[in-house]
């Protein structure tokens, strides 16, 4: 016999974002429990409704028909019900954690003043940042370990939703001494050039920018920290081509110069997207506020030259 009275909304919630996020270890993680924990909570969910949830085969599992029609039914029921608690204490009372992942160039374009405001707004709830490649973050957003992520180049995935959100430019730079050597004071020795790593969705517009100059191929070196490549050309260690807004602090102070008569860089894109199966109103909320961003590519690169 059915006991609803003994259904709580934890075990609803459970099973909800085993559906999302497709195993009971992506669902534990999310919810911060254990897989033990999750089982458990399935297998009493299961003993209260008096029917089978979940079809277990060895180590895989899915839904039964039972299980699919609890969720399209409770989905819903429970969106309803955070919408109604937010509305009566306001996204200002709002709690829980938010996982925010973003690229090094996102991390330092964006997301200090998005965060900051966040924080204002929604106090009470807690972030947790990871800076990784693009690649990476997609794939932890797939799988349920990141909520939001902030990355570069086009996103195209039919279980993410995503928004624009504008440009960066990227800019060749040296030392105002590497840059007199580049100008036709170096001799026959070779000046390194840095760029970006293959991971990163931007090193084949760097690689082809690099490859249309008149820098030597064999002078080609890859990092995958912008950060560290702005130090290098800091250090009188080479050209680069840095995202303009990591070094324009370097170039005000005259530490770092653009090179003339390079070859133009069209800015990168960037986007932020979340999983379209996340039905949260908090999480909905953010990412709204997150696609109002609108980054301006500041170079002044003619992409048309």
């Amino acid at each position: 016999m059915m006991s609803i009275n003994r259904v709580s909304l934890y075990h609803l919630e459970t099973l909800l974002w085993i559906d999302r996020l497709g195993t009971f270890s992506a669902a534990a993680e999310r919810l911060n429990t254990t897989q033990p924990a999750v089982s458990a909570r399935m297998r009493e969910l299961e003993q209260r409704l008096g029917t089978a949830l979940f079809h277990r085969d060895g180590r895989g599992m899915s839904l039964t028909a039972a299980g699919r029609k609890l969720v399209r039914d409770c989905d819903p029921l429970l969106r309803d019900m955070q919408i109604a608690l937010l509305g009566s204490g306001g996204y200002g009372e709002a709690s829980g954690v938010v996982r925010i992942g973003a690229g090094e160039i996102a991390a330092a374009s964006c997301l200090p003043g998005f965060v900051a405001g966040l924080k204002v707004d929604m106090p009470n709830v807690g972030l947790e940042i990871e800076i990784d490649l693009t690649a990476n973050l997609i794939q932890q957003l797939l799988t349920g370990r990141t909520d939001m992520v902030f990355a570069a180049g086009p996103i195209a995935h039919p279980a993410l939703k995503t928004a624009p959100i504008g440009a960066v430019d990227l800019v060749w730079l040296a030392s105002p001494a590497v840059a007199a050597r580049f100008g036709g004071d170096g001799g026959d020795r070779p000046i390194p050039v840095w760029s970006l790593a293959s991971p990163s969705p931007i090193h084949g517009r760097m690689r082809d920018a690099i490859a249309a100059s008149r820098i030597a191929k064999e002078s080609l070196n890859l990092c995958n920290n912008a950060r560290t490549m702005i130090d290098i050309a800091r250090a009188d260690g080479g050209v680069g081509i840095f995202p303009e807004p990591m070094a324009r602090a370097e170039v005000a102070s005259g530490a770092l110069v653009e090179l003339a008569d390079m070859p133009a860089l069209a800015p990168v894109e960037f986007h932020v997207a979340m999983r379209v199966s996340d039905t949260e109103p908090l999480l909905s909320r953010i990412f709204d506020r997150a696609a109002q961003l609108s980054l301006t590519a500041t170079a002044g690169v003619d992409i048309d030259q």
